[in-house]
């Protein structure tokens, strides 16, 4: 009896750890069999982790292969918080040095994490304090940071990059695909105690460096011309100043600056607002500058002779609504010409009674009115033209003396240009070629004509009537030493809150290009809301002279080829 039941049980036991055995077996082929890859990819993240490998960012260049974006390396700090003993100590000693709160400090040390960011590319000055904590637990990585050595200098146009070297604004933003690179990465093996061990390394993939940016700006004609709008700044205090410097025959931008400027250094310093690049996104009423729109279209189509004579009136006229339109002084008789040189508003309304709507709408639009100019920069605004049919019975008052339409100040200055390439409009370019570290063109940017807008006779003849405008008119303060500039003043009220005019805001600006006989340069300046004197030919007017005097001496131009040298005015 006792035998069978020792029996019975032995079979029992037996049979159980078959059936354990058989469970087990069965376990352990899924676990291989089907299992296999989702466990190798845990033991995988356990005991690999992956380490980007940043590339370096391209340098941008100005046109002379002088640095205005560079890299710089500097030391991030990390903290490893499982070897940080005294937590609490160590932010206290970390926070003032940091400059961050010692909360946050603490809460970060006390995170539990084998790597937490504390701060990330310090100052020289800032790792070597913190490296003489000897803080058991606090290591550093080398990153690069985005540099821009001349500070102030061209910001506008060149942007910034952020922590990750990213572009943010201007061409840092719109070249970030040239300029960025690509990420690489490794595999490295990590301890139990998630300790990086970097001689073990599974797979990688080489990071790729950016490639390098040159741009058409030439950093001594920047300096030039930031030089001269900061004067300009200073003593008439307008809201906000912009300068543009071009060549009208290529569309080379050779500087751009705005005030308020900025730091790229600091960019986070600085408001959006102050970062914005006026001279493309920021749209107002040219006033008379525009008057060389109408000049051009009346002389296109044939409307008119150049010493064909206008009756001013006395300084007043009534127009179609009972509207009375103003001259700042009474003219009397002008020919057509003295009309855009004395920028006469009632001449120039009488001229334009000649020209159909329909047909300056098309002049309008063709000389780039409306529409973006195309510069390789991020930002830039369209402006405003109404379409023919909202046009008020107004309009062909307003519009010849430019007013009733939004523009920029890049978009008046290729308009102006067009009439110094003898009558192409041509697209505004910063770049000019994208090279690797070893100086091979990888892209190429040529110059671009958009079309035709008048003909080279009627270029011819605006030039003579802006020269005179500058000889003899209201552009005087801009006449240069030995060679004949062509430009206009401009000098536009600006709208009020409730719709109407303004008697004491304006924007004062002038656009012209020298020498007029050869154009190399093509320059716009515009105030908005200077104090002190509003008028373009005082206030804008001398910038352009400032600036066309030093750069013409720079820039190597030859003379006036007519013989007919004009003398600065005393």
């Amino acid at each position: 009896m006792y035998t069978r039941i020792h029996r019975r049980k032995t079979v029992l036991v037996a049979l159980s750890f078959l059936i354990f055995l058989l469970v087990l077996s069965g376990r352990l082929i899924t676990i291989q069999l089907f299992n296999s890859n989702n466990l190798t990819h845990l033991a995988n993240i356990q005991h690999w982790t992956k380490r980007i490998i940043e590339p370096e960012r391209g340098i941008i260049f100005d046109s002379g292969m002088r640095k205005l974006a560079m890299n710089k390396r500097m030391d991030s700090i990390y903290a490893d918080s499982l070897k940080i003993k005294n937590k609490g100590e160590a932010a206290s000693l970390l926070s003032p040095i940091l400059g961050m709160d010692k909360d946050i400090l603490q809460e970060r040390l006390g995170s539990g994490r084998p790597f937490v960011w504390l701060k990330r590319k310090v100052s020289d000055e800032v790792s070597r304090s913190v490296r003489g904590l000897k803080i058991n637990g606090i290591g550093f990585i080398a990153e690069n940071k985005r540099f821009y050595p001349h500070g102030e200098l061209a910001s506008h146009i060149i942007g910034f990059a952020g922590m990750d070297n990213n572009g943010l604004e201007g061409a840092e933003l719109f070249y970030d695909g040239y300029l960025r690179g690509r990420q690489g990465w490794s595999l490295v093996e990590r301890d139990a105690k998630r300790r990086l061990l970097s001689s073990y390394e599974k797979d990688s993939l080489d990071a790729i460096d950016g490639y390098n940016l040159v741009l058409t700006i030439d950093q001594v004609v920047q300096y030039i011309a930031e030089k001269a709008i900061e004067k300009a700044f200073k003593d008439w205090k307008p809201n906000s100043a912009a300068i543009i410097v071009m060549n009208p025959k290529n569309g080379d931008i050779l500087a751009m600056a705005n005030r308020p400027a900025f730091d790229p250094n600091l960019f986070n310093n600085f408001s959006a607002d102050t970062r914005r690049n006026r001279a493309i996104t920021d749209i107002y009423e040219p006033g008379s500058t525009f008057k060389v729109i109408t000049a051009s279209s009346v002389l296109e189509e044939g409307l008119v002779q150049l010493h064909e004579r206008f009756f001013c009136e006395n300084g007043a006229y009534r127009v179609t609504g009972g509207h009375v339109l103003h001259d700042h002084v009474p003219h009397g008789w002008l020919t057509f010409e003295e009309i855009i040189d004395e920028s006469s508003n009632i001449g120039v309304y009488k001229v334009a009674e000649r020209i159909d709507g329909g047909r300056f709408y098309r002049y309008l639009k063709d000389f780039g009115f409306g529409e973006i100019a195309g510069i390789d920069l991020p930002g830039e605004a369209k402006g405003i033209v109404y379409p023919r049919n909202k046009w008020s019975k107004l309009s062909m008052m307003a519009l010849p003396m430019g007013h009733e339409i939004g523009v920029t100040s890049l978009q008046m200055l290729c308009a102006v240009s067009t009439i110094a390439n003898k009558g192409v409009l041509i697209k505004p370019r910063i770049a000019s070629s994208i090279k690797d570290k070893d100086g091979n063109v990888i892209k190429s940017y040529k110059p671009e004509e958009r079309r035709r807008v008048v003909s080279e006779g009627t270029a011819r003849l605006v030039t003579e009537i802006l020269v005179k405008a500058v000889e003899d008119g209201t552009g005087v303060n801009a006449r240069l030493n030995g060679y004949r500039a062509a430009g206009k003043t401009g000098t536009a009220q600006k709208i009020e809150p409730n719709g109407e005019y303004s008697h004491t805001k304006f924007v004062a600006s002038f656009i012209g290009f020298a020498p007029a006989d050869d154009p190399v340069i093509s320059i716009a300046v515009v105030l908005d809301e200077p104090k002190g004197s509003y008028y373009g030919g005082t206030v804008a007017a001398p910038v352009f002279k400032y600036v066309a005097n030093e750069l013409l001496k720079y820039l190597e131009a030859p003379p006036a080829s007519s013989g007919k040298l004009i003398e600065a005015k005393r």
